[in-house]
């Protein structure tokens, strides 16, 4: 009987210092650092597990995976994967939650002090000669705004908008969890998503993108910030309109953003962010707010472990 072929499709996504635990039964192991759209189809067309972040497995690549069974998926994010199709054809999928909930708190803080103190701008202007030519032993070209005592909007409230709510109480935040976006009614412990948007310093996106999410954040939402609010996306690029934000930041609409992700990955210059990364209230990081070296380490024992569990016959994190 010839052993199951464990395919990995983007092995790169996670850093060569990670190390991934050895599978439990017998086994052949092909792995590729990168796979192009056009290459998928042959290399998965006799795999009976696929590893995967975010390379794209639709019904046209999947039609030639006959002997497919289990699809890993090496994130938390499902959106590449056709669970319908999946789901028809018998084929499991699992992803992975919890990984990151210390990583991706400490990055959303991390951007929120540096874009409260406008630590960009002070930078950009000594490089520009601007404290030089001051002769002052110090300079205010920025508003420096305290954390504590200020409020955070959290849109998303599953393990890493709860981690982030959980750090930012330690730092002297209040927290609020906004309720869905157009909801008739407001649960228990939630606030009016309106509410959180007018009121809070600074907004902070954990949600999962969905049709019901796209551009969460537009022009419209941003008219109601309050002109101190930052806004940090560490969640998914589509959440924000990304032109509105540039113009929220151009016309002073809020004070600052942190972004993390954006909606084609990598972004390149026809991005708008990309394009204006010379805004002094404006930071970019190339959605690396998961990756600290512990939480990469854990997802990818979770990851041998989910395909060790699902060739036991005992699968665990499934999404269908």
């Amino acid at each position: 009987m010839s052993k199951p072929k464990v395919v990995f499709l983007d092995r790169a996504t996670i850093p060569s210092q990670i190390s991934l635990k050895a599978l439990g039964f017998e086994h052949e192991w092909v792995e590729y650092d990168f796979t192009q759209p056009n290459q998928v189809a042959e290399r998965i067309a006799d795999a009976e597990i696929v590893i995967t972040n975010k390379v794209v497995l639709n019904a046209s690549n999947l039609l030639s995976a006959s002997k497919l069974r289990f699809i890993a998926v090496s994130a938390t994010g499902v959106n590449n994967i056709d669970l319908e199709f999946c789901q028809s054809n018998g084929i499991s999928v699992s992803n992975i939650q919890g990984y990151a909930t210390q990583s991706v708190p400490e990055h959303v803080i991390a951007m929120l002090f540096a874009l409260k103190r406008n630590l960009k701008g002070y930078h950009q202007d000594i490089e520009r000669d601007v404290w030089q030519r001051d002769k002052q032993f110090c300079f205010f070209t920025h508003p420096i705004q305290d954390i504590a005592g200020s409020t955070l909007g959290i849109f998303g409230s599953g393990s890493l908008g709860q981690a982030t709510g959980v750090l930012a109480k330690a730092i002297g935040m209040q927290v609020m969890f906004a309720e869905r976006k157009g909801a008739s009614t407001c649960r228990e412990g939630y606030t009016p998503f309106e509410e959180v948007l007018k009121t809070a310093d600074a907004i902070s996106l954990h949600c999962p993108l969905t049709t019901q999410t796209e551009n969460l954040i537009s022009r419209e939402e941003f008219q109601m910030m309050k002109s101190n609010c930052v806004l940090i996306n560490a969640g998914r690029g589509g959440l924000v309109d990304e032109v509105a934000l540039v113009d929220a930041l151009r016309n002073g609409e809020i004070a600052g953003a942190g972004v993390d992700v954006f909606t084609a990955e990598p972004a390149d210059k026809s991005n708008p962010l990309l394009a204006n990364s010379d805004l002094p209230n404006l930071l970019l990081t190339p959605h690396v707010a998961w990756g600290s070296d512990s939480a990469i380490q854990k997802l990818a024992d979770i990851l041998m472990d989910n395909i060790d569990a699902f060739a036991a016959g005992s699968a665990q994190n499934l999404v269908t």
